[in-house]
C-alpha cells in the first residue's frame, strides 16, 4: 500500500470538479453567441430583454417559451440553454452601435426589447489580486523556513548550522562491534582498553592519584582498522560515544566550526564521563600557516582554536576523552600533538603475517569455504596488505568463486583474487603482436632470472606476460618481512628490477619502453638510498628526509647545487653497478633464461618449480634447509641422551637445561622453518 498522501483527496476533488462540469456545469452557464443571431431572435420576438454588462458583454434574456423552442430544435448549441438567468451571451462593439442594431431589428418586427446597463465591480476579485502577492511571499517564507530547521535534533538545516553532527552510541546499541571483531593490534588495544577501564573503574585510579589520559591519536596507513578500533572502544565502553568527521566542522559558514566544536563538548559534558571519536582530524588540525589558502581569516584555523581551548582551556572537561583517528600525523599542529590534549599517539601499523591471518579468520567467517583451505598460506601470500585490502580479497574471492559456479571459495580463487587486487584485471583480449609478446617474454624471464640468481632479491612466486591493467607482463615476488634493509639487498633489488632492460638488451639489441615502470622504480629508490640513507661514500652520512613534513611548503632545496650534483652523480653510479650486475647475471644464465622465456611463450605464465627446476635451487633456500636439518639432528641427539639418562635413572637436569637453551638460540636467531614458511 501506498503512504498516506493528501493529494490523493486533491485528485479526489479534482476530478469531482472536473466530473461535474461536464455533467452539469452546461445547464447553468449562458450559451455564447453572436448579434446575427440575437438579431434573429428580436425579429421573432423571443426576446425579453437585454443587459449591457461593463459597456462590453451583452446578456441575453428569452422568454419561456423561446427556450423551450429553441432546446428542441436542430441546433446541438441550443440543447443546453438555462432556465433561469441569461440564457444567450455577446459581445458588443458599442453601446452606440448596439442601439441602432437593435432599433433597425425593432422595427422590423413592431416590438420593443427593454434594453439595461450595468456596471459591476467584483470586490472579491479585486481582494485575491491584491492579497495573492502577499499570500505567495508568505507562504514561500513559510517553506522554506520550514525546510531549514526540519531534523533540528541532527544539527540539519541553517537555523541548527551550529550544531554538532555526531552520532549517539551508547551499551545498547544492537549492532555494535567489540574487540572480538578486530584482529591483530594487539598493542594498540592494550593501550585503548586502558582508558576504557579507566571508565569503567575510575576509583582504582583515582585512589593512587593518577589521571585519566585526555587524549589518544590513532595513526596509521589508510585502511589498518583505525576507525574499526574506534567503533569497538564505542562497543565496549558503558559511557556514551560521540562519533564525527573532521570534515563535519567545515562549512561555507563563517563561524560554524567553533561553533559545532562548543555544541560538541557541550553535548560531552552533559554526557560525562563519555568518549569523543574525531575522525580524519586532519581536516580540521592541520598546521596553522600551512593550509592550502593564503586567508588571513581561515575558517579552518578557527575551528583548530576553538578545539584546542576545548581540549586543555581554561575550563576543564572533566570525564572527557577525545580519541582521533588521521594517517597523515605529521601534518598536524604541534599545539595539538602536545602533552594535555593528545596523550598518547597509538601506532596502528600494517599487520604482520600472524595479525594477517587473524584478519582473514574474521573475514572468512560468512564465506563457505574449501575444507583444505590453509588460512596461514593466505597470509603468506599478502605481505603488506592492510584490513582492508584483506576484506577486499576475502570478497573477490567470493566473487570469482560465484563467477565459476563452484559450491565453496577454493584456494585458486583467493590467488585469483590477490592477482586481480595487486596487478589489475587480466586483459586477455588485448592485441599483442608475436614481436611484442615475444619482448615481453624476455623482459619478464630476464627480471625472473636475476631475482633468483641473486641470493638478497626477493624470492619469486610466479611470472605472467598476460597484461594485467596497464602492464603487459608481470613478476609476482614474495618479499621478506624485515624491519631494515641493508645495502647489498638494495642493490640487488636494484639489478633484478633492471633485469628486463638488460635482457632487451642482450636478446634483441634495441631498447623499449616497456621497461618505463622499472625505470622509475630504479631511480626512486636510488636517489632514496644516497639521499636519505646515507650509503654514498661521496655524499657521506647525510640525509635529507624530512619526517615532520616542514618542507613541504619550502621553496629552497636543503642542500646546496654541489651536493645536488653530487646527489645526481651518485645515483647514477648505484643504478650503472646494478646494471652491470643485471649483465653479469644474464650472460652467465643466458641458456637457462631463454629456456625460461620460451616457456613463458609456450605456457604464458611460470611458476616458483619451473623456475626451480631450471635453475636449480637458490642458495638461500639450501642454506636455510641445511640449518634446519642441523637443528633437527641437534634436538635429536639431545633428545636421545636425556632418554639414556632416564633409562640409567638420573635426573636429566643439565639435558634439560640444554633443550631450553637451545629452543631459546633458536627463538632468537631466525628460524629456518618460519623463513621457509613465510
Amino acid at each position: 500500500m501506498p503512504r498516506p498522501s493528501f493529494w490523493w483527496i486533491y485528485a479526489v476533488v479534482g476530478i469531482f470538479i472536473v466530473g461535474y462540469s461536464l455533467l452539469y456545469g452546461s445547464n447553468s452557464q449562458p450559451v455564447k453567441s453572436k448579434w446575427t443571431e440575437v438579431e434573429k431572435m428580436v425579429v421573432e420576438g423571443d426576446v425579453e430583454s437585454i443587459t449591457v454588462l461593463n459597456r462590453e458583454t451583452a446578456q441575453v434574456f428569452l422568454t419561456k417559451d423561446a427556450v423551450e423552442k429553441y432546446r428542441k430544435s436542430s441546433d446541438d448549441k441550443y440543447k443546453y440553454l438555462p432556465e433561469e438567468g441569461p440564457q444567450l451571451v455577446f459581445t458588443i462593439g458599442g453601446v452606440d452601435a448596439l442601439r441602432e442594431d437593435l432599433k433597425e431589428a425593432e422595427s422590423d418586427n413592431g416590438v420593443s426589447v427593454p434594453v439595461s446597463y450595468v456596471n459591476e465591480k467584483n470586490d472579491w476579485m479585486q481582494l485575491v489580486y491584491s492579497l495573492l502577492p502577499w499570500a505567495l511571499i508568505i507562504g514561500v517564507w513559510f517553506f522554506i523556513m520550514r525546510s531549514m530547521s526540519r531534523g533540528g535534533g541532527g544539527g540539519g538545516g541553517i537555523m541548527n548550522a551550529g550544531k554538532a553532527r555526531a552520532q549517539v552510541f551508547d551499551k545498547d546499541n544492537a549492532k555494535r562491534v567489540t574487540f572480538k571483531d578486530v584482529a591483530g593490534l594487539e598493542e594498540a588495544k592494550v593501550e585503548i582498553m586502558e582508558i576504557v577501564d579507566f571508565l569503567r573503574k575510575a576509583d582504582k585510579y583515582r585512589e593512587l592519584g593518577a589521571k585519566i589520559p585526555k587524549g589518544a591519536l590513532l595513526v596509521g596507513p589508510p585502511g589498518t582498522g583505525k576507525t574499526l578500533l574506534a567503533k569497538a572502544v564505542a562497543g565496549e565502553a558503558n559511557v556514551p560515544f560521540l562519533s564525527i568527521s573532521g570534515s563535519d566542522f567545515v562549512e561555507m559558514f563563517v563561524g560554524v566550526g567553533a561553533s559545532r566544536v562548543r555544541d560538541l563538548f557541550e553535548q560531552a559534558k552533559q554526557k560525562a564521563p563519555c568518549i569523543v571519536f574525531i575522525d580524519e582530524i586532519d581536516a580540521i588540525g592541520r598546521a596553522r600557516g600551512k593550509n592550502a589558502g593564503f586567508s588571513g581569516n581561515d575558517e579552518r584555523e578557527n575551528t583548530l582554536n576553538q578545539l584546542l581551548t576545548e581540549m586543555d582551556g581554561f575550563q576543564t572537561n572533566t570525564g572527557v576523552i577525545v580519541l582521533a583517528a588521521t594517517n597523515r600525523a605529521d601534518i598536524l599542529d604541534k599545539a595539538l600533538m602536545r602533552a594535555g590534549r593528545f596523550d598518547r599517539q597509538i601506532e596502528v601499523g600494517l599487520p604482520d603475517i600472524k595479525e594477517r591471518e587473524e584478519i582473514f579468520n574474521v573475514h572468512l567467517r560468512n564465506l563457505k569455504l574449501d575444507p583444505d583451505l590453509d588460512r596461514s598460506f593466505l597470509a603468506r601470500q599478502t605481505p603488506g596488505f592492510s584490513g582492508a585490502d584483506i576484506a577486499n580479497v576475502c570478497n573477490e574471492a567470493a566473487l570469482i568463486a560465484a563467477r565459476h559456479n563452484k559450491k565453496f571459495v577454493a584456494r585458486e580463487d583467493f590467488l585469483a583474487a590477490i592477482d586481480r587486487i595487486v596487478g589489475g584485471l587480466e586483459r586477455k583480449n588485448k592485441i599483442i603482436t608475436d614481436e611484442e609478446k615475444r619482448v615481453i617474454a624476455y623482459h619478464e624471464a630476464g627480471h625472473a632470472t636475476v631475482s633468483w640468481i641473486l641470493e638478497n632479491a626477493s624470492p619469486l612466486l610466479k611470472v605472467t606476460i598476460i597484461p594485467r591493467g596497464k602492464a603487459l607482463g608481470a613478476a609476482w615476488y614474495l618479499p621478506e618481512e624485515r624491519q631494515i634493509t641493508t645495502r647489498e639487498q638494495m642493490m640487488d633489488e636494484l639489478a633484478a628490477t633492471l633485469g628486463g632492460r638488460v635482457s632487451e638488451q642482450l636478446n634483441f639489441g634495441h631498447l623499449s619502453t616497456g621497461a618505463l615502470n622499472d625505470l622509475e622504480k630504479v631511480t626512486r629508490q636510488a636517489y632514496a638510498m644516497v639521499a636519505y640513507y646515507g650509503m654514498s661514500e661521496e655524499v657521506g652520512n647525510l640525509s635529507f628526509f624530512d619526517s615532520t613534513g616542514q618542507s613541504d611548503m619550502a621553496f629552497t632545496k636543503p642542500y646546496s647545487e654541489l651536493t645536488a650534483q653530487r646527489i645526481d652523480a651518485e645515483a647514477r653510479k648505484l643504478v650503472d653497478k646494478a646494471y652491470a650486475m643485471a649483465v653479469e647475471v644474464l650472460k652467465n644464465h643466458a641458456e637457462g633464461m631463454k629456456e625460461l622465456a620460451e616457456l613463458l611463450l609456450e605456457r604464458e605464465v611460470v611458476f616458483t618449480e619451473d623456475v626451480e627446476r631450471i635453475f636449480g635451487k637458490r642458495k638461500k633456500d639450501i642454506e636455510r634447509e641445511a640449518k634446519e636439518e642441523a637443528r633437527k639432528a641437534a634436538a635429536k641427539k639431545v633428545g636421545d641422551t636425556a632418554v639414556e639418562q632416564a633409562s640409567e635413572g638420573e635426573t636429566p637436569r643439565e639435558t634439560t637445561s640444554a633443550v631450553a637453551d637451545g629452543d631459546n638460540n633458536a627463538a632468537e636467531n631466525p628460524s629456518a622453518a618460519a623463513t621457509d614458511g613465510e
